[in-house]
């Protein structure tokens, strides 16, 4: 971090433009706790990772979640020192040693809001690295720079520079653990190739000009937690069969059946849950928009904006690296493909169908994660919430509305179903393998209790 004496009006200006908000920036000193502080400003971040997802070449969902994911870690480490009775994830992580990141100096005094902006935007910076564009890079400094202006004020220059310094130690440790999950720089190489899918009646094919799928070793990428893949897998899909009397040949005709008598407010569902990458920021991107609006409703602390995302960034990294395994252990045939075989040559889908094989749903899983981590974070545990979803408006969509969590993981679930692009069975075993994944990251951690 370099040393901030003073902020020019110019770029105080400039950065104020960029990201001025309803944001708090309290002026508490030395080592306060960290409840003491207002998660405002973490959610900058948040937003603006969104916003680069879109923008930086290779980001495709697996590639968009790992980076959120390894982004929500830094942040809880570069604080949690500052909770009471809380617990590293070092030893607790598959692959993150006990003891393996930066510790605080003793009796040092330390600025935990401070820490975790640096940590927050040296690892963006390290994510998006080779792809990120300077315009992008600059939004990131900018950001840093103007967080760290305000909170540098109440603190002595010592307490400030070694802060940011234990920040991004925190980031360069965690990165350097990142670098061996096998995903590093996988956005250079997101369909990994070479790879020649398998051949047969039931194998996937390519829907579109994109003849080569996203990310077929993905599953073998180490997640956070291992029983988050090992005990996850979906049992065996409905047999391929091209026999009308079959039980797959009735599961296409229910997508085929639903796509031709889709109501509107159906298709509406299915291009507000698209997600689609370089349009919007990803699936995960825009899970991690709705924990964002749900912090920002709860007037959340820094405690628990970084424990909120640290819960989502674990159970998201770990819902795709299992998903990705089961779709390229089974490679099904997407409805597009099998429809246009067997029921009808001239079938379209309501959205476009992703470059990669059907079972189970990406989405699905990805939300079941959300479902669980919401419903623990914002209900008594019934998931019972009022939300109304306004992650979309910043890409042209209306607000959607829900009364549970429940309810808005199966409309997303659902919408990969009134899309065309999905078998019903893919949606309901991805979101039980995204609510087991959830249940593990909830309870197998160990995490504070923070307000």
């Amino acid at each position: 971090m370099k040393r901030i004496t003073q902020f020019t009006i110019v770029a105080c200006a400039a950065v104020l433009t960029l990201f001025s908000g309803c944001e708090r920036y309290d002026r508490v000193t030395d080592s306060t706790e960290t409840s003491a502080y207002s998660g405002d400003f973490l959610r900058k971040y948040y937003d603006l990772q969104c916003q680069i997802t879109k923008e930086t070449p290779g980001f495709f969902p697996p590639q968009a979640a790992r980076a959120f994911s390894y982004v929500g870690l830094s942040g809880y480490e570069a604080v949690v020192h500052g909770i009471p009775n809380a617990k590293s994830l070092a030893g607790q992580l598959n692959g993150l040693s006990a003891n393996s990141l930066p510790q605080p100096e003793e009796d040092k005094a330390y600025n935990w809001a401070i820490a975790a902006n640096a940590a927050s935007a040296e690892m963006m910076r390290k994510m998006f690295d080779l792809n990120l564009s300077e315009e992008n890079l600059q939004k990131i400094d900018q950001l840093e720079e103007y967080n760290y202006s305000q909170f540098y004020a109440a603190n002595p220059l010592p307490v400030a520079e070694r802060s940011a310094a234990f920040g991004k130690a925190i980031a360069e440790a965690i990165y350097q653990y990142s670098m061996t999950d096998g995903g590093h720089q996988s956005y250079m190489d997101a369909f990994q190739l070479p790879y020649s899918p398998p051949v047969g009646d039931h194998c996937w094919i390519p829907t579109s000009a994109t003849v080569h799928p996203i990310s077929p070793y993905w599953g073998q990428c180490r997640p956070f937690l291992i029983q988050n893949v090992s005990e996850t897998q979906p049992a065996p899909h409905i047999p391929h069969s091209a026999d009308v009397n079959s039980d797959f040949y009735a599961a296409a005709m229910e997508v085929y059946e639903q796509v031709n008598n889709n109501t509107p407010e159906q298709v509406e569902i299915a291009k507000f849950w698209a997600d689609d990458p370089f349009k919007t920021c990803t699936p995960a991107g825009h899970t991690f928009n709705l924990l964002s609006q749900l912090l920002e409703e709860d007037d959340a602390t820094l405690a628990k904006t970084a424990v909120s995302y640290a819960k989502l960034a674990i159970a998201e990294n770990d819902a795709f690296i299992s998903c990705w395994k089961s779709k390229y252990d089974f490679v099904l045939v997407r409805p597009f493909t099998y429809i246009r075989q067997h029921i009808d040559p001239d079938f379209n889908t309501v959205i476009g169908t992703p470059p990669f094989p059907a079972y189970s749903s990406g989405h699905s899983c990805e939300i079941g994660v959300g479902e669980m981590v919401f419903t623990e974070l914002f209900t008594n545990g019934d998931g019972n919430y009022e939300l109304s979803d306004r992650t979309g408006l910043q890409f042209g969509f209306g607000i959607r509305h829900f009364s549970s969590f429940s309810e808005m993981s199966a409309e997303c679930a659902s919408s990969r179903f009134y899309g065309g692009i999905h078998y019903q069975m893919d949606n309901l075993e991805g979101l039980v393998t995204g609510r087991k994944i959830g249940h593990n990251v909830l309870n197998q951690i160990s995490w504070p209790e923070v307000n």
